[in-house]
């Protein structure tokens, strides 16, 4: 039995990628921001009414990590209000919710890959915003929900660490990037696939982890993507302390599943060869 699939942030990076492998696997009703703010309820409500999906995949977010530290409030409202209105409008048409979270919830300070238990203590106004979206989608949608934290997102249909790199590459002989924040980076088809195939298949209740596996830091992703680009450009290691930025980041955010349901995604080379493949 086909089922019908309604995705908020349609136009994002995740979202174009999650409604191009949704497309002739699932009836899909895709929404992007400008046709749906989720900070809207009356507007959400009625989207989700008329469009009766089965399973609700909400993509939108405030991303502008940054941007969040000066407007904490828009980013709450986003990442936070919005999500728990999309929860609690699911719950009325009957809907799954599933909501995309980020490794930014935690604060860094681990020795080991976090897992699904382990307390959030997030650093940012983005990672708190981020952590208030899952505190709404369990409250407003209680046993009806997934919260999907995922990290360091990449893909070909937005800006990313990759595509910025490229661009400085060709601009410059030479870079500094941080090697002393450790993630896993996530190619967003990977991600997207997962994605449909826990709202097509059925998805785990509750919080699960699906990243990119492996684990790298920012200056060795830096330079994997010159490398693999042929830039003529040198790549330096740099430490957080040196390169100012308005909002902290997690030292080390790397995600590990600790639920045998949770979907496993590609090694992070992978992504990036697929990416460096398709990238325009």
């Amino acid at each position: 039995m086909r089922r019908r699939i309604l995705i908020t942030g349609a136009g994002g990076m995740l979202g174009q990628d999650l409604v191009g492998a949704a497309t002739g696997e699932t009836d899909v009703v895709a929404l992007a921001r400008d046709e749906l703010d989720i900070t809207d309820s009356d507007a959400v409500d009625t989207a989700l009414r008329r469009a009766n999906p089965d399973v609700v995949v909400n993509c939108a977010a405030w991303t502008d990590v940054d941007g969040a530290e000066d407007d904490p409030a828009g980013a709450t409202a986003v990442n936070g209000t919005g999500a728990g209105n999309i929860a609690r409008a699911a719950i009325a048409a009957a809907a799954w919710t599933i909501h995309v979270s980020s490794d930014y919830v935690f604060d860094g300070t681990s020795n080991r890959p976090y897992a699904e238990s382990d307390r959030p203590n997030p650093l940012s106004a983005y990672g708190r915003s981020k952590l208030a979206g899952e505190v709404e989608v369990a409250r407003n949608a209680p046993g009806r929900h997934t919260i999907v934290r995922s990290s360091w997102l990449f893909g070909a249909h937005g800006h990313c660490f990759p595509a910025t790199i490229l661009r400085l590459a060709a601009e410059r002989d030479e870079l500094s990037v941080v090697d002393d924040q450790v993630g896993c980076p996530t190619y967003t088809p990977h991600l997207a696939r997962a994605l449909l195939k826990m709202s097509t298949a059925g998805a785990p209740a509750g919080v699960v982890h699906v990243a990119g596996s492996g684990s790298c830091s920012w200056f060795e992703l830096a330079q994997q993507i010159v490398e693999e680009a042929g830039a003529q450009c040198r790549v330096r290691p740099a430490r957080t302390a040196d390169m100012a930025r308005p909002a902290p980041r997690p030292a080390y955010s790397v995600l590990k599943s600790e639920r045998r349901e949770a979907p496993r995604l590609p090694q992070w080379r992978e992504g990036l060869a697929e990416y460096m493949a398709v990238r325009v």
